[in-house]
């Protein structure tokens, strides 16, 4: 059996002439990275007058209804940030002549996808550091000769070699199911899917600014998540730089007044900085507010001596940056770094992009992620999921900054949600140790609820919750201890069900996490009522009234 991997370059659309007189089936998961690679992908199908279908998918039950719905009408289905980590044969049963392209960052794949040339192509390239196992460790082609051996009789059943062969297929047995536990104990990421989609424009001659633009976006996303590492990050931007320097070269005067128009540059790791004060975005901000503590006395009276070590009036940092003298404005990064190692915000700046077009406002990479993200988990009752799917996919168009705008306003109540919850856990002390992990409850009833009750801004709030909570414990082990935070699930339509939500300790560099298999095996164990219905595995539903001994059993296993 071959290795159905494909490079990005491989995916050259022209090899697929029947595409452009058959519909492609293009489902792609609620994420920003994912959205950005469609957009790249559907401007080239475009291009080509390739017609095609999007759904957007949020969990294993909309991956199967999609398909059941559009399977007949379809030969070739494109996944993107969905389906890679799951048996695709197995869980849809497709046609044999029905292919899968799978352009998805969960890791780790399948093997099956992975090993099965015939239906599936992996559209990436896997690093090293995936280990995925070898084919023959995993399969076997010689089941049907043994049974045949058996069924002709032609030696005892039990004979030396008959037990021999036996002995020899436990071990392997053994050692298969080992092998398959480590390779698919962590769950993580794999590179952003956007910037592979914007490397086939590029690699197609068919790239431009606006594309380049999403695939930012989509890098952006996973580093805010941190979903990729700080050093990765600075290799996939160093490339983007070159892009930037390429489709951006001529000089501002030689070009039209609405162009596009990207630049590469330091950024501040302040969310929203630019539509905000700098006060309330230093406040909001993971990595600043955690840094100095900001929910305490003692941290609100170090920002005010920061801001007045750096020369600025707290009355201008307290209204809208757009207001600030213009000097203040030019020079706040200069003063923040010249100020960051003696508070303890060595890592305030960042390498990034932001872009413009004419005399509009000029807005970052971090802006997007953040506007599309409160975008993709509005909490407006009267707008269904695919609405918020299909505003994200508008605001990422550069002449629609009125959604991007509204986008804006969505995060900034999202991340005040986040900070009022962080506090409330740390004045309560509601952030418990539960032995080999933390634990957090958002209480039912609170008025908040409903912005967590969705993946990303639960994740969002869970690792806020553990860098404040380990910046102010006073244990040592605190740093080494995962956390895990549950949360009602105001928009299920079922009641009595949560959240759970399981993230990494701080210590751990690499943003692996094991609590995919864990929430797993603490199900099955406890015949709990949950739901592994998400393709970010550490996220599950779970009846509340199984919650007890369902911890009980992660103890249990994690202890």
């Amino acid at each position: 059996m071959q290795c159905s991997l494909l490079s990005g370059c491989d995916l050259d659309l022209t090899r697929f002439g029947q595409w452009l007189k058959a519909r492609i089936l293009l489902l792609v998961h609620f994420d920003v990275d994912g959205i950005c690679a469609s957009k790249i992908l559907q401007s080239l199908f475009r291009t080509d007058h390739i017609l095609y279908t999007v759904v957007p998918i949020q969990t294993r039950t909309d991956l199967i209804n999609a398909f059941q719905q559009h399977a007949e009408q379809v030969k070739h289905i494109v996944l993107i940030n969905c389906g890679g980590c799951i048996d695709l044969v197995d869980l849809l049963q497709p046609s044999d002549d029905l292919v899968f392209f799978v352009a998805d960052n969960h890791r780790p794949l399948d093997i099956c996808n992975i090993y099965n040339a015939e239906q599936i192509r992996i559209m990436t390239k896997l690093g090293d550091e995936e280990e995925v196992p070898a084919f023959d460790d995993v399969f076997r082609e010689d089941e049907s000769e043994e049974e045949s051996d058996e069924e002709g009789g032609k030696r005892p059943r039990f004979d030396e070699e008959a037990l021999e062969k036996r002995r020899e297929r436990r071990h392997w047995e053994q050692q298969r199911h080992k092998i398959i536990f480590d390779y698919t104990q962590f769950s993580y990421y794999g590179s952003s899917t956007a910037t592979l989609m914007f490397d086939l424009a590029w690699k197609l001659s068919k790239d431009s600014n606006e594309l380049l633009w999403w695939a930012i976006v989509g890098e952006t996303e996973q580093l805010i998540s941190e979903q990729t590492e700080p050093d990765k990050y600075l290799l996939v931007t160093a490339t983007l730089q070159n892009h930037v320097s390429r489709l951006n070269h001529k000089a501002q005067d030689e070009q039209p007044l609405d162009c596009l128009r990207i630049t590469f540059e330091k950024e501040l790791q302040l969310a929203l900085y630019r539509h905000w004060s700098l006060v309330e975005s230093m406040r909001h901000s993971l990595y600043s507010a955690t840094t100095l503590r900001l929910w305490t006395l003692k941290g609100e009276k170090r920002l005010h001596e920061l801001l007045a070590e750096m020369g600025l009036p707290l009355a201008q940092c307290k209204q809208k940056y757009c207001g600030m003298d213009v000097s203040l404005r030019n020079e706040l990064q200069s003063l923040l770094e010249s100020k960051a190692e003696k508070y303890g915000l060595n890592n305030i700046l960042f390498a990034s992009f932001s872009i413009s077009q004419g005399f509009r406002s000029k807005f970052s990479a971090l802006d997007y992620v953040y506007a599309t993200s409160a975008l993709l988990e509005n909490t407006d009752k009267e707008k269904t999921a695919t609405d918020a799917f299909l505003d994200v996919t508008d605001s990422l168009t550069i002449s629609k900054l009125t959604v991007l705008e509204k986008g804006i306003e969505n995060s900034k109540q999202q991340l005040e949600a986040i900070y009022r919850q962080v506090q409330t856990f740390l004045d309560m002390n509601q952030v418990i140790s539960a032995g080999p992990f933390l634990y957090a409850t958002v209480i039912e009833g609170t008025p908040d609820a409903r912005f967590f009750a969705a993946p990303h801004c639960l994740s969002l709030l869970a690792r806020f919750t553990l860098k404040a909570h380990v910046a102010v414990s006073r244990s040592k082990k605190s740093r080494s201890l995962p956390l895990i935070i549950t949360t009602p699930d105001v928009r299920s339509s079922e009641s009595n069900i949560c959240l759970v939500c399981g993230i990494p300790p701080t210590s751990e560099e690499s943003p692996r996490n094991f609590f995919g298999k864990a929430f797993e095996q603490a199900a099955d164990k406890t015949g709990s009522k949950a739901e592994l219905e998400f393709f970010d595995t550490n996220i599950i539903r779970l009846s509340v009234d199984d919650r007890s001994k369902f911890f009980d059993a992660l103890i249990s296993l994690l202890s």
